[in-house]
């Protein structure tokens, strides 16, 4: 795509996760998320993005699998509009946090946004590291339940069989498509460290890095939220009993 069409996309993305947000607002709320109404309508909107991207992503190798064996080079339109439809999205995004959240409370979000969007721009301009980037979106397909995960726990449905159920597709999803996809990438990035150019691997690098230890932290507390507290509540039972 020219650099016209991707600014349209972008842009494109960016309005309709607006629309989508504004759809949500519509819908009935329940009861226990009105009280923060804009984190309801928040976390929503990026499940859809992670429905939509992730499906995508998928496809994008099911498409065109010559991709899986080039990720620098080889790229088709179709993989190329989905990474700067997620550009639109994680712009949209970072700006509603930004206006509706304080900074102390999303600093980590906001950082993580610029490194994506910044990654991501480097390649739908360059028209490089496309497939890279569409790698890096499968983790979306774990996305999709942890969004999940934070709507059940707003609704107060953590208590629920549905609740139990996700969260172990979450914490299964966690480690095949988000913890093993980046290490994957930067096995990748450090194999194929001469055919990058020093500014790309840098930013790479640097970008996995922040990307690794954010969401080893995120998964020590999932694990200790879902799992080891409630075990020691089950424990607690039993002694009472």
């Amino acid at each position: 795509m020219e650099l016209g069409s991707v600014i349209l996309t972008i842009g494109g993305s960016v309005g309709f996760f607006k629309f989508v947000n504004s759809g949500v607002a519509k819908l009935p709320t329940p009861e226990s998320a009105c009280r923060n109404a804009w984190k309801w309508r928040n976390i929503s909107t990026s499940c859809v993005h992670s429905m939509i991207t992730a499906t995508w992503a998928v496809l994008c190798f099911f498409l065109h699998p010559q991709m899986a064996e080039d990720l620098i080079e080889t790229h088709s339109v179709f993989s190329h509009v989905l990474v700067s439809f997620s550009i639109g999205y994680f712009i949209y995004d970072f700006f509603d946090m930004l206006r509706s959240q304080k900074l102390s409370q999303s600093w980590e979000l906001l950082f993580h946004h610029i490194v994506v969007i910044t990654c991501f721009g480097l390649a739908v301009v360059s028209c490089r590291y496309v497939g890279f980037a569409v790698v890096a979106l499968l983790v979306e397909i774990n996305s999709v339940f942890l969004h999940i995960r934070q709507i059940l726990r707003m609704a107060n449905m953590a208590a629920s069989t549905l609740y139990r159920v996700n969260s172990m597709i979450n914490l299964g999803t966690y480690v095949v498509f988000r913890i093993n996809t980046l290490a994957w990438m930067t096995r990748w990035l450090v194999l194929n460290r001469d055919k990058v150019p020093l500014l790309a691997y840098t930013l790479g690098s640097v970008g996995m890095a922040i990307m690794t230890a954010m969401n080893i932290v995120l998964f020590c507390r999932l694990l200790r939220s879902d799992f080891l507290k409630s075990s020691t509540r089950e424990a607690k039972k039993e002694k009472e009993m």
